[in-house]
Formats: C-alpha cells, structure tokens, sequence
C-alpha cells in the first residue's frame, strides 16, 4: 500500500487552513453567498444554533466559520436520558484547531440516531474563532472534568464514553491519570489520537531546535509544542504507562495520517489497549487525519467498539481530504 507524499500531506492542510483563515471572522450574513441551498442551510442555523449533518470536513470547516458557536446535530440535547440499551453518555472531544462542529457533523448525528445521548464541547479557546484546542493542555483537561460533571449531573449516569480526535483523544488522558476521571470514563476511543505526539514532517523539531522557537509558537498556541513527539508534557502523560486502570482503550488510526507522523505514534502500548489499523478493516478506506471522523467506516468502529452486541464489518472507499 503506497503512502502519500508529505508535500501533499502539507499541501491539504495548509489548504484547509487557509480556506478557514480566510474566512475567520465574516459575519454570518455571507452565508448568503454560498448559493441558495448552503445559504438556507446557514440561515437555518443560525437561528437555531444548530448546524445541518454534513459529511465533509471541508464543508462543516466553512459552516463552523462563518457560524463558530454551532452545536453538531443531534448533540448537546440536555433532557435527554440514556437507555437501557445504551446507558451511557458519549461524550465528543475535537482535535487541535477544531471545534465540536467541523470535527462531528456527521459522527454526532449518527451517534444519536443510534440510540446515545450525545455530547460535544469546545475547549481551549482565547477567541471566538472557530478554532479551538490551542490552550494549555492541562488546562483543557480541566475544562473536560467540568463537562463531563455536567452531563453526569444532567444525565443521571454513573459514568460516561470518551470518543475523540487527534489531541482530543490524548487530552482526555489527562484527564483520566491526573484529574479523577477514571472513575467516571467507562472507554476512550481515540481516531488518530496524538498519544505520543508528531514530528510532523519534521517540522516540529525544527522549531524545538530554534532558539526561542517553542516558546514563541507557545504564547499563541501552547497544545502546539506540547504535541511535539518527546515533549515534557507527553513524557510526563506516558511514564510509567499510558492507561489507568478501569477504563477500556481504542485507538483507530489511518496509514494516511498527515498530521500525526509517524502513524504509529497514535497507539498506545499498554496490555489491553486495542489499536486498529483502518486499512487492515477496510483497505479501500484514504482517510488521512483530517478526514477519518468522517469516514462511515470509522462511525461503524466506534458504534460496534460502544456496544459490541449490534457489531457489523463495514468496508467502503472513504476519501481523504485532497
């Protein structure tokens, strides 16, 4: 199986983030511009705070722009109550320059039309621009606890499941080790989580060799050089082992992943972890790190690993982002 380039890999990114920063900040009246059908779909949106199922990143990535404080469809319904069959919260934890929009417009609504209480927060945010994940991790960590105390209080349930996104599933693992979690996580499945961080391409490195080059990459934007492959706050999460007792482990990643580099960084090590490789379930899946929370593939890995007993395979062709 040929990898990608890292040139494309770049290439993508950079093209996404430069498609959001360039619409960071327009007043939501531009959704106007975007065509009869988009502009009634943002419109509608706006008035409820709620954004329409979309099954693209890029997609939901110009939604969330143009409306940063959206709730992803069928989340954040604070009446709802689990049930028996599925008596657990599942709690949606975005990535890096995220927001629980873009990360979860598709996953979030399927999740609930399953049967799950969804919920979805935003953390580490200095803005209202739609990208999020930037602070502190620690202090992310902080803002997960409280969430997840909230929808245990609002739910009844004794404990919830974790399913997040590149730092949002290594994130919660401070939460789990640091901040008393364990005792209210049941799993955590994490899609090309950032459990022992990136080089990517080696560019973070070279920012680490720069004098000053974390720190001023740092005052903008700390989760940055904390996701840097050796970093302190990553040695830190891992010594001495990378789970806590009581709380069930997946890691699904995808050979195509061109944020978190190399691949493998994204699995834990601990006995008992479950890791998947998604192209050795589906090898018709391209997802690359931006992609994968979209690929319907990924959504039936994570109902089949949050409840077993309705398990399927599923295997058809996924795109990555370019």
């Amino acid at each position: 199986m040929t990898r990608r380039s890292p040139l494309r890999a770049l290439a993508a990114l950079l093209a996404t983030t430069a498609l959001g920063a360039a619409l960071a900040g327009g007043p939501p009246a531009a959704a106007a511009d975007l065509g009869p059908v988009a502009s009634a779909a943002a419109s509608a949106a706006q008035e409820s705070g709620v954004g329409p199922r979309l099954t693209s990143f890029p997609a939901a990535l110009l939604l969330s722009n143009l409306l940063p404080d959206l709730d992803p469809p069928g989340a954040n319904d604070w009446a709802c109550r689990p049930s028996a069959a599925h008596p657990r919260p599942v709690v949606l934890v975005h990535g890096t320059v995220e927001n629980r929009y873009d990360n979860w417009a598709q996953m979030a609504p399927d999740l609930a039309a399953a049967g799950y209480c969804v919920f979805a927060l935003d953390y580490g945010s200095y803005t209202r621009t739609p990208y999020r994940g930037l602070s502190d991790i620690a202090a992310s960590a902080q803002e997960l606890s409280a969430y997840v105390d909230r929808v245990l209080a609002a739910t009844g349930a004794a404990e919830v499941d974790l399913v997040g996104h590149s730092q949002g599933g290594m994130m919660p693992r401070y939460y789990l080790r640091f901040l008393g979690g364990a005792d209210k996580v049941d799993q955590l499945i994490g899609l090309s989580s950032s459990n022992y961080g990136t080089t990517f391409f080696g560019v973070l490195p070279l920012v680490a060799a720069l004098p000053g080059g974390e720190g001023l990459v740092g005052l903008a934007a700390p989760a940055i050089p904390q996701q840097r492959q050796g970093s302190d706050f990553l040695a830190r999460l891992n010594q001495g082992g990378d789970t806590v007792p009581g709380v069930r482990y997946t890691v699904i990643q995808t050979l195509f992943d061109n944020v978190v580099t190399p691949y493998r960084n994204a699995f834990l090590k601990d006995p008992g972890v479950t890791n998947i490789l998604l192209q050795s379930r589906c090898p018709l899946d391209q997802s690359d790190h931006l992609s994968i929370s979209y690929s319907p593939n990924v959504v039936r890995l994570v109902k089949n690993r949050l409840d077993p007993s309705t398990a399927r395979p599923l295997c058809v062709y996924s795109p990555p982002l370019l």
